[in-house]
């Protein structure tokens, strides 16, 4: 089975990820200029919530102003959101993100902000596809490749890749020594609750699922809560903490399972949230560096292990996928690569 394999050799990638990082850091250093020109972010799907977090991190470790869109509302409804942005000086820094390198909206968008002079950068697991032929500079992370549908090691390797451009183009020295160990990290997490991702994920006795991540993290919960609905065809949503509490709530019972990305400046407040929702009956799942059911026990800094979320949560979509007899590497109506006749 593709997708299991893949999510099981993550750390081995991360690892060459971070490699590749180090490598390309002084070409986008170059091409990002000396302008402070605000990072514009693209993915469609699964990258445009890895474009979430990126943006996030971005802006944390680099001081610069960054945002994100979904590539077909760059492409369709940019005014909408932006207004004339060749227009403005200095223009943003368009940043694609895209597994295959190919999708029609994500490469459209670029082809287009490169015609009216912008600059465009990407990050793809395909060095050959055609949003790595036109950015000025590329974070080229094949190793990533995947198989299976439903992206698992190909989001994770360059969701490390960006993060560590992020600390390098930052100069933070001691926190690109501490990421140093994340394969390690996540070799130990898997070895120490697949057993629970196993158990939780063959449970068909919870029928909804509910992702709950803030700031950094609400990327990553709306990614892991895509590979549940992907995978295995369950109710699955994600929020930032304290929404839930407005009006979500009502859907809780014994048949839910609710999964807290705790942060570290604010766990106190959404442990509360975690606990409220456990006396209305919901079955929980916390995943954290200290203090939660999944620990990391990494001794990163939190702008640096936001990758270490992803691979107990991939599993435990990979496993209910498996006992509700699905096929976890060819997700019902999916393709992996979406590509549009405009």
């Amino acid at each position: 089975m593709h997708t299991l394999d893949e999510i099981l050799s993550q750390p081995s990638i991360w690892q060459s990820a971070l490699q590749e990082a180090e490598k390309t850091a002084p070409q986008w250093r170059a091409a990002l200029g000396e302008d402070a020109a605000p990072l514009l972010f693209l993915g469609c799907g699964s990258t445009y919530y890895l474009s979430l977090t990126a943006a996030a991190l971005f802006r944390k470790l680099t001081g610069r102003l960054t945002f994100a869109l979904p590539g077909g509302e760059f492409l369709l409804q940019r005014a909408d959101w932006l207004g004339d942005l060749p227009e403005r000086s200095p223009k943003p820094i368009l940043i694609t993100v895209s597994r295959s390198g190919t999708t029609t909206e994500t490469v459209r968008a670029a082809e287009a902000y490169r015609a009216a002079g912008g600059r465009v950068l990407t990050a793809t697991n395909y060095p050959e596809s055609p949003l790595a032929t036109l950015a000025d500079a590329a974070l080229l992370l094949p190793q990533g490749q995947e198989e299976s549908v439903a992206q698992t090691r190909s989001f994770s390797s360059m969701l490390v890749g960006l993060n560590a451009l992020a600390i390098l183009l930052g100069e933070q020295r001691a926190l690109w020594q501490a990421i140093q160990r994340l394969p390690e990290a996540a070799a130990g997490l898997i070895e120490r609750y697949a057993p629970l991702a196993r158990q939780l994920g063959e449970d068909l006795s919870l029928e909804r699922f509910y992702f709950l991540g803030s700031g950094v993290r609400y990327g990553l919960a709306s990614e892991a809560s895509l590979k549940m609905k992907e995978m295995s065809l369950s109710h699955s949503e994600p929020f930032p903490f304290l929404e839930f509490r407005h009006g979500p709530m009502s859907m809780v019972n014994g048949q839910t399972l609710l999964i807290g990305l705790l942060s570290e400046q604010a766990q106190a407040q959404e442990q509360k949230v975690l606990d409220e929702m456990q006396a209305l009956g919901g079955q929980i799942l916390s995943l954290g560096e200290q203090g939660a059911r999944v620990e990391f026990a990494s001794g990163i800094p939190e702008e640096g292990c936001a990758v270490l979320y992803l691979p107990i949560l991939q599993l435990l979509a990979c496993y209910r996928s498996l006992a509700k007899g699905l096929n976890p590497d060819r997700p019902h109506n999916l393709t992996a690569v979406v590509q549009l006749n405009f």
